[in-house]
């Protein structure tokens, strides 16, 4: 049997290194007469192969047969520098003792700041001693200067009582290394110690050995683990190629902007325009000056802008002769010249300040028209109200690259606003924004722009969704997330996505569901109303794998449950097998503990395991 005591901090006087006495554990370990080993014998690793050891090691026999092990770490940096064997050694520990001298208050700090949250972190009943060593300087008092700046430099019986309380521990002063204080006071703590860890210890071989005769060799069945879940893998976003090719692709096009002379720039869409910008806003009347109340802004959009409603105009465009684009004349020539660069900007999240300056500047020449140009941009992202934030663009840039559509294009969810189709559900109607469907969900650009009724229709019926799920299929292309109120609606949500064949919204529901099912605890799965076999099936016809193939697993894992429950019975042969030859626990560990709870009922005796 053996005992292991660490001991940490440097019990050291750094004012007075000349008189140093030798150190706590090496004064004990020679003197003690309990234990035994020549001074020779004592130090294994001083002159270790390595070059800086993080433990100076110590072993010695104590109570005639008791093998001691002592490591003594007195520096901190070498304890830091190797973690893991520091870190294993507190953990096996017997005793720690914590040293300092009260003349160094570096030493106490040093253990305060960087060992004892180590050991509290460690600290599991090891009983700790905190040894205070040396004789304060100036005891006598004196309120001169000197004397005071002395008195700063000691540690105070009270900090060291204050230490030993936050770790529960037995606090001693030991003003000299003489027989006294190591041997009868610090030894006798020590020992009293020690002589409590061998009884524990000798307790717990007791109780193992007890245990293990009561079984007369017969074990309990080992469970073992089950099988790991499949891991589910989510699908990259592409919330922000989606809407950055909306500006190339040219569907559903609802604004055209002219240079000053009439001739067309660029074309663009009202929703995405006023998803980043009040200056738009105002512009197509999604807001009034009295909503806005800021004369910025209303400025803004009258020296920049003018709507051209003339039906004569030339070089109008008859793409949609029932709804023609709203014609928008930008005024300011250097503006109107960098307009592409501008939308390009915009499209992209209104964020990418030095590739907006750096296209500029390409353009225009001229720094001052440069900057005319970029405090304009600024001018129309401004927020009514506010102070321009955006003065320093590379530091906005770097505070918040997120796209604005995440949040404004909310805005218009479910909202008349700039609508231009609307969907009937269950009796109700949902307004909408092509601009946005044909650029998040592919089945709607095609809807929409190829020879379907759909294409000329403001109208469009929705059968086999409820109006909830739908409405969370639209917040998922406007803002790029959803949540499900629970697992159904999160199962409607995929049979939604699977219909548009929007993949990255099914990978969503699938987690969701995934989630939802292992965080709920053996006992609400037993109770609760869920089909699970149905999830399962509706999983497979709707072409959802991943989820189809992470449910069977959870029914092979929650076997005992799921087993008792007669949708159970509704398993195809296939899915019977798969469940079957995966379930958990084991048919073979079932018997196994049958039999062994046989035995114990035969044996008459109590199982100290189950």
């Amino acid at each position: 049997m053996s005992i292991h005591i660490v001991a940490l901090g440097n019990e050291g006087d750094a004012f007075h290194q000349d008189n140093r006495p030798s150190g706590l554990i090496r004064t004990y370990l020679g003197r003690s007469p309990l234990v035994s080993g020549d001074e020779s014998s004592l130090l294994l690793n001083a002159t270790s192969t390595v070059a800086r050891p993080v433990f100076t090691e110590y072993q010695a026999s104590a109570f005639g047969n008791v093998k001691l092990v002592v490591h003594d770490c007195p520096v901190w940096d070498i304890f830091d520098s190797d973690w893991y064997t520091s870190r294993n050694l507190i953990g096996s520990a017997d005793i720690i003792v914590i040293k300092y001298n009260v003349n160094d208050k570096f030493s106490f700090h040093e253990v305060k700041d960087n060992y004892i949250p180590v050991i509290k972190r460690a600290l599991n009943s090891v009983p700790v001693i905190i040894a205070a060593v040396g004789t304060r300087q100036n005891e006598l008092p004196c309120t001169c200067p000197l004397c005071t700046s002395d008195r700063g430099s000691c540690v105070s019986t009270t900090e060291g009582i204050q230490l030993a309380k936050e770790l529960g521990a037995t606090y001693l002063e030991l003003h000299s290394l003489d027989d006294f204080y190591i041997g009868k006071y610090f030894g006798g703590v020590l020992e009293y110690f020690m002589i409590q860890a061998l009884n524990q210890k000798t307790s717990e071989k007791m109780k193992k050995r007890k245990m293990s005769n009561s079984f007369h060799g017969v074990r309990p069945p080992q469970l073992e683990q089950p099988e790991k879940m499949p891991v589910l893998k989510a699908e990259a976003s592409h919330y922000n190629s989606d809407l950055n090719n909306l500006l190339f692709c040219c569907q559903c096009v609802d604004v055209v902007f002219y240079n000053p002379d009439l001739k067309e720039v660029a074309e663009a869409h009202k929703i995405v325009l006023c998803a980043v910008s009040h200056v738009f806003m105002l512009l197509f009347n999604v807001k009034s000056p009295a909503d806005i109340q800021d004369s910025s802004i209303i400025r803004t959009t009258q020296d920049l802008f003018a709507i051209n409603r003339d039906t004569a105009f030339p070089g109008a465009s008859q793409d949609s002769p029932g709804n023609p684009p709203l014609r928008v004349i930008v005024k300011d020539a250097l503006f109107c010249s960098c307009l592409s660069d501008i939308l390009r900007f915009i499209y992209s999240g209104a964020f990418q300040w030095e590739e907006l300056e750096e296209d500029i500047r390409k353009k225009l020449k001229d720094s001052g028209d440069v900057s005319n140009v970029i405090e304009k941009v600024k001018c129309i992202l401004k927020t009514p109200g506010k102070i321009n934030c955006l003065r320093n663009c590379k530091t906005y840039q770097a505070r918040k690259p997120l796209w604005f559509y995440n949040t404004s294009l909310k805005f218009f969810l479910n909202k008349p606003m700039l609508a231009d189709v609307v969907f009937e559900i269950q009796g109700t109607t949902v307004p909408a924004h092509r601009a946005i469907l044909v650029a998040r969900c592919e089945v709607m650009a095609a809807m929409f722009n190829g020879n379907y009724m759909e294409a000329k229709s403001v109208l469009i019926p929705v059968y086999g969704v409820s109006k909830e799920t739908f409405l969370s299929f639209l917040e998922y292309l406007y803002t790029d997330s959803c949540c499900p109120a629970g697992i159904f609606q999160a199962m409607c949500l995929l049979i939604c996505a699977e219909m548009y064949q929007v993949s990255r919204l099914q990978h969503i529901c699938e987690l969701f569901i995934i989630t939802q099912l292992q965080s709920m605890p053996s006992r609400e799965l037993a109770s609760m109303n869920l089909d699970i076999v149905d999830l399962l099936k509706k999983a497979k016809f709707h072409h959802s794998e991943c989820l189809s193939t992470w449910l069977l697993h959870f029914i092979a894992t929650n076997y005992l449950i799921f087993s008792q429950k007669p949708e159970f019975q509704d398993l195809s042969v296939e899915e019977r097998s798969f469940v079957e030859k995966h379930r958990w626990p084991s048919n073979m560990y079932l018997k196994q503990l049958a039999e062994y709870r046989k035995y114990i009922h035969s044996r008459k005796c109590r199982c100290l395991v189950m």
